[in-house]
């Protein structure tokens, strides 16, 4: 089974969260400590320390809705309609400490690897909620499958390439209402110029770069999620002229993407 029954994990080592972190070792290099994985992944929204009242209430809450088997049926039909791959995925309470996740992404995100998926989510996410972001976060892992690129060699605009089609993915299932609250916060005309001023001049900062994260996020003086609202703008106006759907964009050319829209 692809779906990995954490909340049997969650069960016996909730309150220490390094040590269920080991558990996740053979899914990491070799000489990653399971201290390592669990900061590395809190930097993504897994909860870092266990809520006052302990995970019981959490882990019975998800169980009865489901989730895992909501995961798996989502899974099995990606999988299909995108010939995406068989990855472990495996589901984690998201930090309930996180202001800026809870206000942002109404405590839910997600980290995608070649090789694995991760999400992160809360109690108060419904059914749809969770379709959407596993949505999002499978699309990566086929993307990360099918573009001929190593993660490692990415530049900004592979990445803001890679964010655009995943929650474009979301748009085309879900409709717009369940999309990501950075695909709103700007009208076109302002990610027209975010995209010249910002984004394609610094396209090919490597993905390990400060200015790379600073655009993608929209940290220091860029506006807020500059490179996923951009990364949104591109591949929406692509697939709308194109009429190109999701499964057509996984293995395309970043460059393909915005030849309608080149900032020079």
């Amino acid at each position: 089974m692809t779906v990995i029954r954490t909340d049997k994990w969650l069960l016996d080592y909730y309150e220490k969260p390094v040590e269920l972190c080991r558990k996740l070792k053979a899914q990491f290099h070799e000489d990653a400590r399971p201290v390592e994985i669990h900061q590395h992944l809190g930097t993504h929204g897994m909860y870092q320390r266990p809520p006052k009242d302990g995970g019981d209430e959490w882990i019975g809450h998800l169980q009865e809705n489901g989730i895992w088997q909501i995961v798996r049926k989502e899974e099995r039909r990606l999988q299909k309609w995108w010939n995406g791959p068989d990855v472990p995925i495996f589901i984690f309470p998201s930090d309930p400490y996180n202001r800026k996740l809870l206000k942002d992404q109404n405590g839910k995100s997600g980290l995608a690897f070649p090789d694995k998926l991760f999400l992160f989510v809360s109690e108060e996410n419904a059914a749809n909620e969770i379709r959407a972001l596993f949505t999002h976060e499978y699309n990566h892992v086929c993307r990360l499958n099918s573009y001929s690129k190593n993660i490692d060699d990415y530049q900004l605009l592979d990445t803001v390439v890679l964010e655009g089609i995943a929650e474009n993915a979301v748009r085309e299932r879900f409709g717009e209402t369940y999309t990501a609250n950075w695909t709103a916060y700007y009208p076109d005309g302002k990610l027209e110029k975010l995209w010249r001023h910002f984004v394609y001049p610094n396209r090919h900062a490597p993905i390990f770069s400060r200015i790379h994260q600073e655009i993608l996020y929209g940290h220091g003086f860029f506006p807020k999620m500059t490179g996923y609202s951009v990364g949104y703008y591109l591949v929406k106006n692509y697939m709308d002229t194109h009429q190109a759907t999701a499964p057509d964009l996984l293995d395309i050319e970043p460059e393909i993407i915005i030849e309608k829209t080149d900032g020079g």
